[in-house]
């Protein structure tokens, strides 16, 4: 009796081991593969609700498209005035994608609403879905430059993987000149200013239109805040002649400069911002 009241115990401990280890196993398993990666993210939703509520910001798209058709007929006449081998060049309009042509504020909102900092692997999944609208504005007035006889490049740092989702999205919301050939992606830098340089090879750069200052000019890269401020009052006459600007609250290189460009913590970055706040 006593030998089997002694191996029964043994046997229920022995049990209870095993199911331990793996109980133990399955969970670490489970953590590898679903990692608790949270974002204090929540001081976006009024730059996404601005874009996605806010007549006027539908009016500041429309305003910048609008200035950039005047631009593109002004350019017309201006284009006596240029060097001979300047005015034979072919023209080019030169947009990027993100926030400039297409709307991604509803892969921000997913962001904000579980707390997720930005994953490639989810930015890729909405860009597959191919669902982006496009900003207001958009898709008139470069079918209007198509039509002028300007050549339509997209020039984005989204990556390889990416392209021909961008162009069939692209091409399903009726973006005009939309091929391989004009759609520009990031390969092996972020900077824009090669695949810009690449495009002045064959042709007359009339417009850049973007978000971003890094959009427009590789003087603005990885600048601090106030050396920002300096490059824009410098090219102060470009704005709105060459440059055109869309507005982004939602991130972009202005919020890097406030974070040093440096890989933070979220307390960090937390801390950042509230101290760039200027107030009395």
């Amino acid at each position: 009796m006593k030998t089997r009241n002694y191996l029964l115990s043994f046997g229920l401990v022995l049990a209870s081991v095993v199911s331990t280890y793996f109980a133990t196993i399955s969970t670490a398993q489970q953590g590898a593969q679903t990692p608790a990666v949270t974002a204090d993210n929540e001081y976006q939703i009024g730059a996404i609700l601005y874009m996605q509520k806010a007549a006027e910001y539908r009016a500041l798209a429309f305003q910048a498209f609008n200035i950039a058709g005047m631009r593109l007929d002004a350019d017309e006449k201006e284009r006596k005035k240029l060097p001979k081998t300047e005015r034979k060049k072919p023209r080019a309009v030169v947009v990027d994608v993100d926030e400039t042509v297409l709307d991604n504020s509803p892969a921000q909102a997913v962001q904000v609403k579980n707390r997720l900092p930005f994953i490639q692997e989810k930015w890729t999944a909405w860009i597959n879905m191919r669902r982006a609208k496009a900003i207001p504005g958009a898709i008139d007035f470069l079918n209007y430059a198509n039509r002028k006889g300007a050549r339509i490049f997209y020039v984005t740092n989204r990556i390889e993987v990416e392209k021909q989702p961008t162009i069939d999205n692209l091409k399903t919301l009726g973006f005009p000149d939309v091929s391989a050939e004009t759609v520009f992606i990031k390969t092996t830098e972020s900077s824009k200013e090669a695949r810009r340089q690449t495009i002045l090879q064959k042709y007359r750069i009339a417009l850049l239109i973007g978000d971003n200052l890094d959009d427009l000019s590789n003087v603005f890269e990885r600048k601090p805040i106030d050396a920002r401020f300096a490059e824009v009052d410098k090219l102060r006459e470009m704005f709105g002649r060459k440059f055109i600007v869309l507005p982004n609250a939602m991130y972009g290189t202005w919020e890097n400069a406030i974070y040093e460009y440096g890989r933070l913590s979220e307390a960090q970055k937390t801390e950042k911002r509230a101290n760039a706040l200027e107030s009395y």
